[in-house]
């Protein structure tokens, strides 16, 4: 078990809180023989949460426990030299309580379109091979439950953002409209799964997961959406 230090992790996120540490999930990616890679485009997802979510300020989830499906859409992307242009992550989730605690349970579903050196590298990456915040959030895992290619949808517009992993899960959520009928955007919060994006808030009209023994169904919950850019820093 490696060593979670929350300290690295709120520095990552933005925030100056300090905080104790505690032994969690995957290993970091040494920084001998490190491959060069970063990958961008735009994530969302559903959780268990209601809006705003609370695990954004570092508070304990609003049921006690955080349940979640996340996508990511890769627009431009690379590990070494294997192009990850145009590939699909998602990740089904289960922290039991405050997400800074860790003891997640996760399942990593990547693109069935992936060909076997693609696929190779977003499972190093996701699963914190290559360091960087994908490498931090992946050290809040102590149970991988499955990782498996699925063919993963992704529509992303302005008034609709919906996944679908086949055989597994879904979400589909919609953004809350605030003054004037404008998106509602956050910024600067202390934990986000893309730190320095502003995060739109979204509601669920869905969201499910049925895989690894779990019958998940929620609507009317949080839902959030951003830009993402990871890299090995």
């Amino acid at each position: 078990m490696s060593i979670f230090n929350r300290r690295k992790f709120l520095k990552a996120t933005g925030s100056t809180l300090a905080l104790g540490s505690a032994g969690l999930g995957f290993s970091q990616a040494s920084t001998e023989n490190a491959v060069d890679w970063k990958v961008m485009g735009n994530y969302f997802e559903s959780c268990t949460c209601d809006n705003v979510c609370p695990c954004l300020l570092l508070n304990d989830p609003t049921v006690g426990s955080c349940t979640a499906l996340v996508g990511w859409q890769i627009d431009k992307g690379h590990y070494g030299d294997v192009s990850l242009d145009g590939m699909k992550v998602s990740v089904w989730l289960h922290a039991p309580g405050n997400l800074l605690n860790g003891n997640w349970r996760a399942a990593l579903y990547v693109d069935a379109q992936a060909n076997d050196a693609q696929f190779e590298a977003l499972k190093t990456l996701w699963t914190g091979g290559g360091g960087g915040h994908l490498g931090i959030i992946a050290s809040l895992i102590s149970e991988v439950l499955s990782i498996e290619k699925a063919s993963i949808s992704i529509m992303d517009t302005p008034e609709r953002k919906h996944l679908v992993v086949e055989g597994a899960g879904e979400i589909d959520i919609h953004p809350i409209k605030g003054e004037d009928g404008k998106d509602i955007i956050l910024a600067h919060t202390p934990l986000a799964v893309a730190p320095h994006n502003p995060i739109t808030l979204h509601m669920s009209k869905r969201a499910r997961y049925h895989d690894n023994g779990v019958d998940w169904y929620e609507s009317g919950k949080a839902g959030l959406s951003s830009a993402f850019q990871y890299g090995p820093a």
